[in-house]
């Protein structure tokens, strides 16, 4: 009984350290600490439950694959929290990406609700794959911030943006031109949760870090349409938050 006992236990420190490693080599961000917290205590007690209850009922492998699954599961979700680290370009005439993912479409449009004329709208999906973060295009000036409730739709479809749960950061560039720009975050279809914790009236430097949509998503960046700048990406590109260029101006 003890020896049994004893393996059993063994199983779940080897198990649990399996679990650990991975996230000894990067940092988590401050925004996903409650659910952090709930996951790791989810994993504690599910595998708790399926070592001691699941022993009687099944064999030793079927157990071991059991646990496996949970683990990859939540660390899976976990994963959804990493911050890494960032070397934002230093040129002050760039727009950076305000998050990691795809760019899935670029349009014109007639913006009117801030930057009142013809407006290049370039959108980002999250996948359930990349960093959640999101960061300022640029040294800027919040004007202000609009939450909007919506609705959960696929955050792939270039729709969503109009219809989905969303938080809007109207700012204004500090460089020269001053233009007034717009950071979208939108909730997607697995999405419950936006966090902004910048204010109105604050100045965020180029790259700086001020919220994440958690569980896939989408952000768009609004420029206004100028003969002095260049959009640099293209459909399809893989972009990083803080790093990647998405807007280019000439002469400035």
């Amino acid at each position: 009984m003890q020896t049994g006992l004893f393996g059993k236990l063994n199983v779940l420190i080897v198990r649990w350290i399996a679990v650990i490693i991975p996230f000894m080599n990067f940092k988590l961000t401050k925004y996903g600490q409650p659910q952090i917290i709930v996951l790791q205590v989810a994993l504690i007690v599910l595998m708790l439950i399926c070592l001691f209850v699941g022993m009687n009922f099944l064999s030793l492998l079927a157990v071991l694959f059991i646990e496996t699954v949970i683990a990859l599961i939540l660390i899976s979700a976990i994963l959804f929290f990493r911050d890494p680290e960032r070397i934002v370009p230093v040129e002050a005439n760039l727009l950076l990406a305000p998050a990691d993912g795809k760019i899935i479409d670029i349009e014109t449009i007639q913006e009117s609700s801030f930057i009142n004329g013809r407006a290049i709208r370039i959108g980002i999906f999250m996948s359930i794959f990349d960093v959640h973060i999101n960061r300022s295009p640029c040294n800027a000036n919040i004007h202000r911030i609009t939450y909007v409730k919506g609705k959960h739709k696929n955050a792939a479809n270039p729709d969503s943006g109009r219809v989905n749960e969303s938080n809007e950061l109207a700012m204004v560039r500090t460089d020269s031109p001053g233009d007034k720009l717009i950071v979208r975050q939108i909730s997607g279809a697995i999405a419950r949760r936006i966090v902004c914790e910048a204010k109105k009236g604050q100045t965020l430097t180029s790259g700086q870090k001020f919220g994440m949509v958690k569980f896939g998503s989408r952000a768009e960046l609004y420029v206004p349409v100028s003969d002095k700048s260049q959009c640099l990406v293209k459909v399809g590109d893989k972009v990083k938050a803080g790093v990647t260029a998405l807007v280019k101006y000439e002469n400035s």
